[in-house]
């Protein structure tokens, strides 16, 4: 996504109303604009990252992740998984999809802080799935979940493993 229009368009702006002041305020303004570009570009990146976040509640489990290269900002989307039924080798995946009563029900968010090395691990396995990030955690945590052996603390309601 091109970001130079929107910025350009706001420097047109500012500079239009600046000419309605007079020259002082005229002055003031064409020192201001060169340093707003990289705030405006700024803002306009958080409220991509913003926009992607909430289309991301709405796809769930499908995703939409703002990539920040060079020149330009890009939307990488990915769909939820088709609900055919999984045969061939793909049933046998060690990261099955979620089932349909995790998949309909409602989306909720946590904050989830690995080390950066763990990050990059989390992000290299969903790529090497063609999955994003929140995708794979999912799907993942799922199949943790209901892994033979997983059972409930009885004493502290907790899910996990006890022998």
């Amino acid at each position: 996504m091109e970001l130079d229009g929107y910025v350009e368009r706001l420097r047109a702006e500012f500079a239009a109303i600046s000419e309605v002041a007079g020259p002082e305020v005229r002055e003031v303004a064409e020192r201001l604009i060169a340093p707003l570009d990289a705030a405006v570009r700024l803002v306009l990146l958080e409220a991509l990252a913003a926009a992607a976040e909430e289309i991301t509640l709405d796809l769930a489990p499908g995703s939409v992740h703002l990539r920040l290269r060079e020149p330009s900002p890009d939307f990488v989307v990915t769909p939820a998984p088709a609900a055919e039924p999984a045969t061939g080798p793909a049933a046998a995946s060690p990261h099955p999809a979620p089932p349909a009563d995790v998949e309909g029900g409602p989306v909720a968010r946590i904050n989830f802080r690995p080390p950066e090395a763990l990050k990059n691990r989390i992000e290299e396995a969903a790529d090497r799935q063609g999955l994003s990030v929140n995708t794979w955690l999912t799907r993942t945590a799922t199949a943790a979940l209901d892994a033979p052996g997983t059972t409930r603390n009885p004493t502290s309601g907790r899910v996990g493993w006890f022998g």
